[in-house]
């Protein structure tokens, strides 16, 4: 069903899909833009970024969401990075690498001379004990868990060779060696327990390096004199511009606002969509980038009596004006959600016609499935009432206001939603546990083995899901290493999430930074988080 009222997609061209999807990958270069205000890049200062939400656990292996992984991006080094403009996979740690044909081993040769911050060397046995590492976080990893599946070893080559074996074909295991959360950390951090690395005795070998982290107050992170192994994309190769970074925790979106105009701080996270034009008319700069990965969804817990049933998911896929919430609740930085993936991932497909907003068609659903309704407007079936349980991590700050606006429009149809919040640390265990019927959120990931996680029987699987035939696709998708074929499984998978409902998409998520005039070159690497190594301030 088309609706006049959408704006035209941001898409991904299909040579930068496949070059996303495709194993081989070489080095590139990215030249630096001209500094505004004729201005020159220089050494010094401290920038100050104000944080949506508390980070929790700033531990890249184990964090989950973009408040914790700004700061914890900044202290850990990948072996690999990936061009947030073509998707090419390009050298950091490892200057180089090589993938078997059945995509089941990868050998890394490490650059020579990278240390991590007490002084270790960053060698074929950190890869391994990383990765080794990882393994053993189990669930507390929620992405490296799903990265490495399958994982058979490391075997420690040489001195800078590791190789990497899985018992089966893992295909998008390369463009996972680019994310945080296999950033590589020192020995004296891995073999601690995994709650005794969450607020400190962090050593990575980034250009910044902790100095302290309070809860609900700030993060401290100084520049690390004598580095030179950043990643092959940065015009930069010696150590970070700034001398400190502090992120610092505003929770209200009016006070991180008014602390950017204030001058308290220099730059802001989260910038709320009331607020954007109030920014840009007072000369701030907004900078954004669309999220890649899932959109904003209400996912399904399929063990609970009412969402077990598909035609009761796919009324309430269909009640859902996506287009009412992104004009009301959002603004013109987001977009309403096209597929179970958002359209800046790899491998996305435009499933719009399967997402229109059809009332009458929802009700049919709910009357065949035998849900009437009550006197109170709710429906009801054998006397229980059609009333369903969401929960919601309080990690973005229009999520209740969507949340809301959704429990409206589906009350008019007769089923009733109750919302429960959660920080993001209980909203995990909360999904764990799994006294729910859906749960609300998004997860980033370029590449679309993202829906691997989200929907597999075989990883975490919150949604308690056995489906033999998605599970099947989700594994082709991931062990294929040709890029056409790999983009027809993405393709399935999209359409089965889809057609039974797992998922309910609603909006994509975009970051939106407001800046100050003196902040210059803070760049978004390709899944929409932050690198402050070539921030300067004027």
């Amino acid at each position: 069903m088309s609706d006049p009222r959408r704006r035209p997609r941001r898409v991904l061209t299909s040579l930068t899909a496949v070059t996303v999807l495709s194993l081989a990958a070489g080095a590139c270069s990215s030249s630096s833009a001209d500094s505004p205000g004729g201005s020159t890049p220089h050494s010094g200062g401290h920038l100050t970024f104000a944080l949506a939400s508390d980070p929790i656990c700033i531990d890249p292996q184990q964090a989950g969401n973009n408040d914790a992984l700004y700061p914890a991006r900044q202290l850990v080094d990948s072996l690999t990075d990936q061009d947030p403009r073509t998707g090419r996979i390009v050298p950091w740690l490892a200057k180089s690498w090589k993938v078997s044909k059945d995509a089941t081993t990868f050998t890394f040769t490490l650059r020579e001379g990278a240390t991590f911050s007490d002084g270790t060397p960053v060698n074929a046995r950190a890869v391994k004990d990383n990765f080794d590492g990882i393994v053993k976080l189990g669930a507390k990893a929620v992405l490296g868990s799903g990265y490495l599946a399958g994982y058979k070893g490391t075997t420690v080559v040489d001195e800078h060779t590791a190789e990497v074996a899985f018992a089966a074909p893992n295909a998008q295991f390369l463009q996972a060696t680019s994310t945080f959360t296999l950033g590589l950390l020192a020995a004296s951090t891995v073999k601690l327990p995994a709650e005794k690395r969450c607020t400190d005795n962090l050593v990575g070998s980034g250009p910044f390096t902790l100095v302290d982290y309070t809860p609900n107050k700030s993060v401290e992170e100084r520049r690390r004199a004598g580095y030179s192994w950043g990643s092959s994309l940065w015009s930069r190769k010696g150590p970070a511009y700034l001398d400190k970074l502090t992120f610092k925790v505003i929770p209200e979106s009016g006070v991180r606002t008014g602390s950017l105009q204030s001058g308290q701080v220099d730059a802001i996270g989260g910038v709320a969509p009331q607020d954007e034009p109030g920014l840009k008319s007072a000369g701030f700069s907004l900078q954004s980038r669309a999220n890649p990965g899932l959109p904003f969804a209400l996912t399904a817990n399929v063990a609970r009596p009412i969402t077990k049933d598909l035609r009761v998911r796919r009324a309430i896929q269909k009640i859902i004006d996506r287009q009412e919430i992104v004009d009301t609740v959002l603004s013109g930085s987001y977009e309403p959600a096209t597929s179970s993936l958002a359209s800046t991932t790899s491998g996305y497909k435009d499933l719009s016609a399967q997402l229109g907003h059809d009332v009458a068609g929802a009700e049919k659903l709910l009357d065949a499935a035998g849900w009437r309704t009550g006197s109170d407007g709710i429906r009801t079936k054998d006397g229980r009432k059609l009333s369903l349980k969401v929960i919601w991590g309080a990690n973005f700050g229009p999520n209740q206001t969507a949340l809301e606006l959704i429990q409206q429009q589906l009350k008019k149809s007769g089923i009733r939603i109750t919302l429960q919040s959660a920080t993001i640390g209980d909203f995990i265990a909360l999904r764990q546990k799994g006294d729910y019927d859906f749960s609300w959120g998004n997860t980033t990931r370029v590449d679309p083995d993202i829906l691997r996680t989200g929907f597999s029987g075989k990883l975490l699987n919150f949604g308690h899901l056995a489906d033999r035939e998605l599970n099947g696709v989700l594994d082709e998708q991931a062990s294929e290493s040709d890029p056409a074929a790999r983009a027809a499984h993405v393709a399935r998978a999209q359409k089965l999430v889809l057609d039974k409902a797992y998922q309910i998409p609603v909006f994509e998520l975009t970051t939106v930074l407001g800046l100050s005039g003196k902040v210059h070159d803070l760049d978004f690497e390709a899944s929409s988080r932050l690198q402050f190594h070539e921030t300067w301030l004027s």
